[in-house]
C-alpha cells in the first residue's frame, strides 16, 4: 500500500510513518501542510504512481482551521481513485459532512485517539485504500443524532439504528453480529429492513451499506 501522510506535527507524522512502514506499507511522501499534500499527490499521479491512500489532519497551516479537509475534498474530486482518510482531534460535523458528500468510495474520518489502537487504525487505512469506508463511531453517532435527521431515522427501530451505526464504521455483517452477539441471519434481516425503509434498491454500481449512511448526511 502506497501512502501519503499530511500532518503538521513532525512527531505525529514520523510516528504514523513508522507505524505503517513497520507493517510493510510504503509511505511515499510526508508533508506538513495542505499545499504540500496537493502538490505531492499531483506529482506522484503525473509520474504514473499515485498513492493508494492519503492520511491527512483536518487542521493544518497556515490558519489551522479547515485546510486539511478542504484539500481532502479537492483530492476526492481531482483523484477519485485515491482513498482519503482524515484525522481530527474532535468531531467536526461540518467537515465530516463535506468530506462524505458525493462519492461513497475510499473515504474515512477518524478521531486521532483511534491511532492508539494500532490494529484498528491500520485496518482503517487499508480499508479506505481498497475503496471502503472508515467512520469513527463517535462521528457516526453525532451525525446520525442530529435533530434534523430524526424524521429520517423515525422509521428505523433502535436495533436497526445500532446496526446502521456499525455498518457505517465499515464492519461486515459477521462483525456486526459478533459485536451485538446475534446471528448472522438476524443481522442480514436488519440490514435488508434498513435498505427497504430507506428506499435503497439493489444496484451493481453503488455500495448500499455506505449509501444507507450517506442518505442521512445528504438529505
Amino acid at each position: 500500500m502506497r501512502v501519503v501522510i499530511a500532518e503538521d506535527s513532525v512527531l505525529l507524522r514520523d510516528g504514523l510513518t513508522r507505524l505503517l512502514t513497520d507493517r510493510g506499507h510504503d509511505v511515499v511522501a510526508g508533508v506538513g501542510d495542505a499545499v504540500g499534500l496537493l502538490k505531492a499527490v499531483d506529482e506522484l499521479a503525473a509520474q504514473g504512481a499515485p498513492p493508494d491512500v492519503v492520511v491527512a489532519d483536518v487542521r493544518m497551516p497556515p490558519t489551522h482551521t479547515d485546510e486539511g479537509v478542504r484539500a481532502a475534498v479537492q483530492l476526492r474530486r481531482d483523484h477519485p481513485a485515491v482513498g482519503v482518510l482524515v484525522l481530527s482531534q474532535y468531531v467536526e460535523e461540518q467537515y465530516a459532512t463535506e468530506l462524505l458528500a458525493g462519492s461513497s468510495r475510499g473515504v474515512g474520518y477518524l478521531l486521532k485517539d483511534r491511532v492508539a489502537d494500532v490494529r484498528e487504525f491500520v485496518d482503517a487505512v487499508v480499508r479506505v485504500a481498497q475503496g471502503g469506508t472508515a467512520l469513527d463511531p463517535e462521528v457516526v453517532a453525532q451525525l446520525l443524532g442530529r435533530s434534523r435527521k430524526q424524521d429520517v431515522l423515525a422509521g428505523l427501530t433502535p436495533r436497526e439504528r445500532e446496526v446502521l451505526g456499525l455498518m457505517a464504521e465499515g464492519r461486515t455483517n459477521s462483525a456486526v453480529a459478533k459485536q451485538l452477539v446475534v446471528s448472522d441471519g438476524a443481522v442480514e434481516k436488519h440490514v435488508s429492513n434498513i435498505f427497504l425503509k430507506l428506499g435503497l434498491a439493489p444496484s451493481d454500481g453503488d455500495h448500499r451499506r455506505v449509501l444507507a449512511v450517506l442518505t442521512y448526511l445528504n438529505s
